[in-house]
């Protein structure tokens, strides 16, 4: 059967990732996080004092990014981690600090121009699952199927408190639910790439559904394009 490309879009901490990461298995595709890689590069220029809470040297980080290797690998129980040059970056990357730190860093167009780029060529021979903010509108607009999900700010901000909690931290709802909606709001105002949905994305508002429900309806979904494609 002719293989298609996925591309999942939708706001943070809406599920995206869960979503894609279920097709990919259940299909036997391959999965790619995008929001990992701009978390990575963040990652980067704060370990090199390139970035603070108001402050991005950018024609540091643009005169290093050449030197940033992502790349993905699948550990001993299946699950995929994220690597920066060489080392393994995944708990590091998922902390609050540094998710705002991606919005932050996907907003400059040299970032966007490079990791696109990647991202394209990670998709050429199609079979693969990706998700992130632009997917189905700038690095898959061609994509045999799109779906855009979201979710209510205050149900998004309670999934992304339980996760940090189960990682150590212990920030306040209000804290969270306040970054949820800074980052709404600059990754839909943001020049380069902003998020939107594709016109001829499917949308999914999980709100109010089980993670079985949304894998099912994704699954189903898959499954009819792949045989209609």
């Amino acid at each position: 059967m002719k293989k298609i490309t996925v591309a999942i879009d939708g706001f943070s901490s809406c599920g995206k990732s869960t979503i894609a990461k279920s097709l990919a298995r259940q299909t036997g595709y391959i999965y790619v996080d995008t929001g990992a890689m701009y978390r990575a590069v963040a990652l980067f220029a704060m370990e090199n004092g390139w970035m603070t809470d108001n402050y991005i040297d950018t024609a540091q980080l643009q005169k290093h990014l050449s030197q940033i290797q992502i790349s993905f690998k699948t550990n001993e129980s299946g699950i995929q981690e994220t690597y920066l040059n060489g080392k393994n970056v995944e708990q590091e990357i998922r902390s609050l600090k540094v998710a705002n730190g991606a919005s932050r860093i996907s907003a400059l167009g040299f970032v966007r121009q490079e990791l696109v780029k990647q991202q394209q060529l990670m998709g050429i021979g199609k079979g693969i699952v990706m998700d992130g903010r632009d997917i189905g509108t700038v690095v898959f607009p061609r994509a045999d199927l799109k779906i855009f999900v979201t979710a209510r700010p205050e149900v998004r901000a309670l999934r992304r408190m339980k996760e940090l909690q189960a990682k150590g931290e212990n920030p306040t709802f209000e804290q969270v639910l306040a970054n949820v909606r800074e980052r709404d709001l600059r990754d839909t105002t943001r020049t380069e790439s902003p998020l939107k949905q594709a016109e001829d994305a499917i949308l999914i508002d999980n709100s109010n559904m089980t993670i079985d429900e949304q894998q099912k309806l994704v699954l189903n979904l898959f499954n009819q394009k792949e045989i209609n494609g």
